[in-house]
């Protein structure tokens, strides 16, 4: 039934050429011609960050402090924050063509965003950013898609943890993930929801953060195809 539902939906709005959609609860911006083609048929299909959201929604309480670092078009730092709570969410995205966007849907839902435009990188340097018409193939790598390549101020990792000292860390830098989880210090983060890219950047590379997160104390409790979630068992 619930897959019925869905498919109805899909079909009204592309019959009624949508401009806003709704999933869990937080309205996205839709319109076409706003946002790319493909993301919008994930939107209509309710399948955008379905993988992030379904482990979300059994993590998050509220109260918690989010770390989200990539937030796209701002839909699950929304979800979170009406989860958690108005203000206990810090949102990062290196993608600056994005904030109008991010801003739009957090006011389409009687909210504010906690947004820093830039990246995190695990030295604070400035990065070269590979930015896509698509916006989820955005990259610090050269994916070979026809990107603009822009420079990108960034904060260091460490410090953003420091200074923010969250509770979750949701995570999903299109392979950048290998380079931040270099970190020795996760501060007192007990989950971590991130989206895990072996298809950029290899197995072996993703091995390593897997086990650079089990040294550090964490396991997975779950994985729902590319996301999966840590939780600290031990200091």
């Amino acid at each position: 039934m619930k897959r019925l539902m869905r498919s109805l939906r899909k079909r009204f709005r592309h019959l009624t050429n949508a401009r806003t959609v709704v999933i869990d609860g937080v309205r996205i911006v839709s319109e076409k011609g706003r946002i790319p083609d493909p993301l919008r048929e994930l939107l209509f299909r309710e399948v955008y960050e379905d993988t992030e959201r379904n482990l979300l929604l059994r993590v998050l309480k509220p109260g918690m402090k989010v770390l989200e670092i990539g937030t796209g078009i701002g839909f699950v730092s929304l979800l979170s924050s009406k989860l958690c709570g108005q203000g206990q969410v810090l949102s990062y995205e290196a993608n600056g063509s994005l904030e109008p966007m991010i801003r739009e849907n957090y006011a389409l839902n009687g909210m504010e965003p906690n947004l820093k435009m830039r990246a995190v990188t695990f030295d604070g340097q400035p990065i070269r950013f590979f930015r896509n018409d698509n916006i989820i193939s955005s990259s610090v790598y050269d994916r070979k898609l026809q990107a603009q390549e822009v420079v990108v101020e960034s904060d260091a990792f460490a410090d953003v943890i420091a200074g923010f000292d969250p509770d979750v860390l949701i995570m999903d830098v299109e392979g950048a993930e290998v380079d931040l989880f270099q970190v020795e210090n996760l501060g007192r983060i007990r989950h971590i929801v991130v989206e895990l890219h072996p298809h950029i950047v290899g197995e072996e590379k993703i091995a390593a953060v897997v086990a650079r997160l089990k040294a550090q104390g964490f396991a997975v409790r779950e994985q729902d195809r590319k996301t999966s979630h840590f939780e600290r068992i031990s200091a």
